[in-house]
């Protein structure tokens, strides 16, 4: 009775041993991957109004008016503690407003644009055009047509480093 009583406690103390070390091990593991390098990117929109020369912020104007236009800014920082690979952000143009053509500009980044809501990007978005004769041409999609704007940085958003990227819209 005594050996077994025996065998049975160095049973469960080695079935707790495995426990603490498997728990220690998980904790460890798990404090590994929170301290891991990671960026931590931070995005803020803002827009003002082109008025009377000036540039009120959007959430000082009390309306906005047909053909008035917009300037909206992306401001991107990473205060995260490894650098953001192939950095990119995507920006709508809001309903009942068209891109104004050449404003896109971002220090460093490729602008890419979208007719179809973000499905696809390209530097110069084309579109099927029928002719008179029955065939079928492709063109430049017209500005009116643009749904979304892409930037797209080569070279990594560093460690506590800033981005910034605007284009305008025009009031419908």
């Amino acid at each position: 009775m005594m050996k077994s009583k025996k065998k049975f406690m160095v049973l469960l103390m080695a079935v707790l041993t495995l426990m603490v070390a498997g728990a220690a091990g998980f904790a460890q593991r798990h404090l590994m991957l929170a301290k891991a390098a990671r960026p931590e990117v931070k995005i803020k929109l803002s827009a003002a109004v082109e008025r009377d020369s000036a540039l009120v912020p959007l959430d000082k104007a009390a309306a906005v008016n047909p053909g008035e236009i917009l300037d909206w800014t992306i401001m991107s920082e990473n205060s995260g503690n490894a650098a953001a690979l192939e950095y990119k952000t995507v920006s709508h143009i809001p309903r009942g407003t068209m891109f104004v053509a050449d404003s896109a500009k971002a220090d460093g980044a490729q602008t890419v644009y979208s007719i179809d809501n973000g499905k696809s990007y390209s530097a110069q978005p084309m579109i099927e055009v029928k002719q008179a004769d029955g065939s079928v041409k492709q063109v430049l999609a017209p500005v009116s047509m643009y749904t979304e704007i892409r930037y797209e940085w080569a070279d990594p958003l560093a460690q506590g480093g800033k981005l910034s990227a605007s284009y305008k819209v025009r009031v419908k």
